[in-house]
């Protein structure tokens, strides 16, 4: 099949690109290279540098004829959705209203997008969540991804196209970017091995689900593979809180940093868990890689890029 990645050259994207390139599909990405690096994408891709949003989408619809849409690229900054609501909508809903316009058009079989049970839930009211758990976004990040769901269905609903909406918990692993505010993982082992101090947020008694990258591909091409349309939570059903997060990269790095906490951001969810039983039953995934193996492979990944950057 001819797949379209968005984002294929970001951290989620371009996994998904190596795993989509190696079962013997034609990948083309597309990218803005806003967060993404031209060293994570795949030689064998075809690439365009474009933006989601741009009208030169309709041109590379036109020309490359996708059967299938990996939908990745967002603005995926929780905190930056906060500050600036219009330019995240702005982004996450019309750049994926763009696309789902060219591939009515174009005829598009299925799409495959990444959306977030971390933020699309809210405030949990039962741990860890089902599919079913009612969705009230407690950010503007929330709210765009629970926005193009809908969007996707009537899309899906009236030009025959098949979907997979993919709800992330909170994904980590080699590539992730430890710029900005997003990816505590990334944040806190870049700063360990620099020798420099991670600042925990609050008490840090905040719990996220961390599930590494390459269960979130392996999710993806099982959805993929899926002849029916539906939604999956993607995660392991543990809560780890940052405290415990912070002392498994600390020992992993061999650092002997001590604790910093800062003060707490507003609005920050306080738990999030995914029950990921549905995709077990429907699509025969389940999370395969333990966080302290995970975070290894992570810590690894990071070690290298710095020998060799």
């Amino acid at each position: 099949m001819k797949i379209l990645v968005t984002g294929g050259a970001g951290f989620i994207g371009s996994h998904l690109t190596d795993a989509f390139i190696e079962l013997g599909h034609e990948v083309v990405v597309v990218d803005n290279l806003v967060t993404g690096r031209k060293e994570n994408l795949n030689p064998k891709a075809k690439f365009y540098e474009a933006d989601i949003r741009g009208a030169e989408i309709a041109e590379i619809f036109a020309r490359e004829e996708f059967q299938v849409i990996c939908h990745q690229a967002a603005q995926m900054d929780v905190r930056k959705s906060v500050a600036d609501p219009r330019y995240d909508a702005d982004v996450n809903i019309i750049g994926t209203l763009n696309l789902l316009e060219q591939a009515g058009k174009t005829g598009v079989q299925s799409i495959l997008f990444a959306s977030s049970g971390g933020a699309m839930y809210g405030e949990q009211e039962q741990f860890p969540a089902e599919e079913e758990h009612r969705t009230w976004p407690a950010s503007p990040y929330g709210i765009t991804k629970l926005t193009c769901e809908k969007y996707i269905a009537f899309f899906g609903k009236n030009y025959g196209m098949k979907y997979g909406l993919m709800r992330y918990a909170n994904v980590y692993g080699p590539r992730q970017s430890p710029h900005g505010e997003a990816g505590v993982v990334a944040i806190f082992t870049s700063r360990l091995l620099a020798g420099e101090q991670p600042i925990i947020n609050g008490e840090g008694k905040q719990t996220r689900d961390y599930v590494y990258v390459g269960d979130v591909v392996r999710a993806n091409v099982a959805a993929l593979n899926y002849a029916h349309s539906d939604y999956f939570n993607v995660g392991t059903g543990i809560e780890t809180d940052v405290n415990e997060l912070f002392g498994h990269l600390n020992k992993i790095t061999g650092n002997r940093a001590q604790e910093q906490h800062g003060e707490a951001k507003p609005g920050e969810q306080m738990r999030s868990v995914l029950d990921w039983s549905k995709a077990k039953r429907l699509l025969g995934w389940e999370p395969q890689m333990k966080l302290s193996d995970g975070l290894t492979e992570t810590v690894k990944w990071f070690q290298n890029r710095a020998k060799y950057s």
